[in-house]
Parts: structure tokens; C-alpha cells; sequence
């Protein structure tokens, strides 16, 4: 890790040999006069799961948004496997939005359907019609979460599914054992499916179970990318204080005395 004396600058690195899933180059994004996102550059391969986290406020969401192609950036690129996105009508996406999933801050099932048609929804939407297919796809996505035999369940009696997975606060509002399982189930669908996470989250024991990279987004740019050990052991004091939940106030204080 290389510090320098205004920033934590590990670069995301650009030649994996497993290729990269998800690129982005010198993202920017003004909305209301306010700079959101000042020139973000990340690099995420394929397999890996990354976190990023910062502050309230500091335009994660909006990052995740733009992966996906629900907003577009003022200037800068992003690509999925060998795809620029930047510019693409919403016909455009709809392909490449077949290659990953989304999960918003306080997503739900829709509550009048089975688990099952909940599952096949997206299926269908994309075309497939053949009832066989449907079920084989709805029993080995339920596998793969353990929730086999859970079909005919309506949503609110489950306690508490690529290529890619994009997850905004995951484990918020959860308590420590359901989020547990929030967390194995994700290191599970990368470690048997192979799946590519990125995880919007303030939970850092979350971002150190699941993420092989953590990124800080920080003022609108990535202010540190690393492993989470090198996180964790960082001397820089605006790294220190988001991991430990103290303000700098809290911090000149300590200095002080």
C-alpha cells in the first residue's frame, strides 16, 4: 500500500490474469450543482468479490447506479466484460443487464407471487416461456441459496438470487445472525457459481467476511484500494476514523490531550 500525505492511493490493478468483469474510468456525475463522483477508476475481476464503502452521502449509491445503467455519468466509462455501457438506450441495457443483478437498501419480493414466481419473473420477462425450463431454473437458484422445497412459500413466510451481483447495504437493519447469513451466502455464490460481487455496505465486519478488495470512496473519488488486512492496519487518519466511528473532532481532541 503507498501513502502519500493527502491520499491512500493503491490503484485498482489493470491486468489480472482472470480478466475483469467490471471496469470504470474517471467516472464523474454533478447532480443539483454538487460534485457526486470526481474521476472514480475501479477495476473488478472476475470471481471477486469487492466492497466499497465511505460515508453517508458520499455517492456509493449513486456509483451502483451507474453500473447498472440507471444513471449516466457526465463524463468517463464503464464496462461489463468487453462492453462500454456509457450512452446505451434503455433496449441496449436490457442485454447487458441479463449478465447482473441488483439488490436496493430495502428491496423486496413481490408479495403477491410464490418464491418461485418470483424467481421465474425475470426469466419470463427475458423470454423463456418453456414451463420445464422455468422450474429446473427456480430449484437450482434455490439450491444454491438453501432454500430447496420452498416454492409454493409467499415471501413473508421466509425468514429474512449471474454473472455479476450488485448489493446496496445488504446487511442493513439485520441482526447479527441473519446478517451472517446474508454475508455466507454471498462468499457462497461467488466460491460455487464463480459470481462477481460488488457490496455498497457501512457494515465493515460484513466488508471483511466477504470482500477479497475493499474500496473507500472518499469525496467523490477512491480514496483507498486494497485487501482488507491492509485496511484494517492502516495508519491513515481518515481511514482510521471511519473504522473505528470517530469524528475528527473526536480525533483533534485525543491529539490535543
Amino acid at each position: 500500500m503507498i501513502e502519500t500525505s493527502s491520499q491512500v492511493s493503491t490503484t485498482p490493478s489493470r491486468d489480472r490474469p482472470v480478466g475483469s468483469m467490471l471496469k470504470v474510468r474517471d467516472l464523474m456525475k454533478t447532480i443539483d450543482g454538487q460534485e457526486i463522483l470526481r474521476g472514480v477508476d475501479l477495476d473488478v475481476a472476475h470471481g471477486e468479490t469487492l466492497a466499497i464503502i465511505g460515508r453517508s452521502g458520499g455517492g456509493k449509491s449513486v456509483l451502483l447506479k451507474h453500473l447498472v445503467g440507471l444513471m449516466q455519468p457526465d463524463a468517463g466509462e464503464i464496462w461489463i466484460e468487453d462492453q462500454n455501457i456509457t450512452g446505451l438506450n434503455e433496449r441496449q441495457l436490457g442485454a447487458i443487464r441479463q449478465k447482473i443483478g441488483i439488490l436496493f437498501q430495502g428491496a423486496a419480493l413481490f408479495d403477491s407471487m410464490t418464491v418461485a414466481q418470483n424467481i421465474a419473473f425475470p426469466l419470463r420477462e427475458a423470454g423463456e416461456r418453456n414451463p420445464k425450463v422455468l422450474r429446473e431454473k427456480v430449484r437450482e437458484m434455490l439450491d444454491v441459496v438453501e432454500l430447496e422445497g420452498q416454492e409454493e412459500k409467499m415471501p413473508e413466510s421466509l425468514s429474512g438470487g449471474m454473472k455479476c451481483v450488485l448489493y446496496d447495504e445488504p446487511t442493513s437493519g439485520l441482526d447479527p445472525v441473519v446478517a451472517d447469513s446474508i454475508n455466507r451466502l454471498i462468499r457462497r455464490l461467488q466460491k460455487r457459481l464463480g459470481m462477481t460481487s460488488i457490496v455498497v455496505t457501512h457494515d465493515m465486519k460484513s466488508a471483511f467476511d466477504v470482500a477479497n478488495y475493499i474500496a473507500y470512496l472518499h469525496e467523490g473519488r477512491i480514496y483507498f484500494y486494497g485487501v482488507p488486512i491492509q485496511f484494517q492496519q492502516t495508519s491513515d487518519p481518515i481511514l482510521q476514523d471511519f473504522l473505528l466511528g470517530r469524528s475528527a473532532e473526536e480525533r483533534g481532541n485525543k491529539v490535543e490531550s
